[in-house]
């Protein structure tokens, strides 16, 4: 691996992302969640980004759901970003960590009400009978929070993904795709081209 990069990896995501903001038809925030339970067993599902710097990307989700076991049972995670517009995607690999109370609490303070109240009526992941049964949860929390304001539920929270390699896949003519690769070691950032 080069010992310089051409760039730093949060570069070609800022700008990337920029412009995915721009041209992506629908949520360019959008990136698919890859975890895996303590066997080893992987499940992927959409989830949206909230925030991201250099100390990772953010999602929020009810920790009792598969995803919040999972990752309580095994933080490796990776991450995809799939602009089709664009003809690119970004992928992402590193551990899992718990947002802070403070940080979990003005996100979902955020958030619009209902999202507040769903999200302490929804058994998420758990079997549900029918609709009518989460409409009637969800009826009886706003019935409970009445105007007041809806705190963060206590199974409720967020995770940073801190990144220890970072891809960045852009298709070019004849599937002679550009792939470049970004591995984090103790003195910072090398990458690579891969063969597409």
């Amino acid at each position: 691996m080069a010992n310089t990069p051409l760039a730093e990896p949060y570069e070609i995501f800022r700008e990337w992302f920029a412009e995915a903001q721009e041209r992506e038809p629908n949520d360019a925030n959008a990136m698919a969640l890859a975890t895996a339970d303590a066997q080893g067993r992987p499940s992927v599902r959409m989830v949206l980004m909230k925030a991201w710097d250099e100390a990772g990307f953010v999602f929020y989700t009810n920790l009792e759901s598969r995803k919040g076991r999972e990752l309580a049972e095994n933080p490796n995670v990776a991450l995809l970003f799939h602009w089709k517009s664009l003809r690119r995607q970004v992928r992402i690999e590193g551990p899992a960590l718990p947002v802070t109370e403070e940080e979990a609490d003005a996100y979902f303070a955020s958030r619009p009400r209902d999202s507040q109240i769903g999200a302490w009526a929804s058994a998420q992941s758990r079997p549900l009978d029918g609709r009518a049964t989460f409409l009637g949860r969800i009826a009886q929390e706003a019935a409970r929070f009445g105007l007041g304001t809806v705190p963060r539920p206590p199974f409720w929270s967020g995770f940073r993904v801190a990144p220890e390699r970072i891809e960045f896949w852009e298709d070019r003519a004849f599937r002679l795709h550009e792939r470049r690769f970004f591995v984090r070691g103790d003195a910072g950032w090398s990458w690579t081209y891969l063969y597409p």
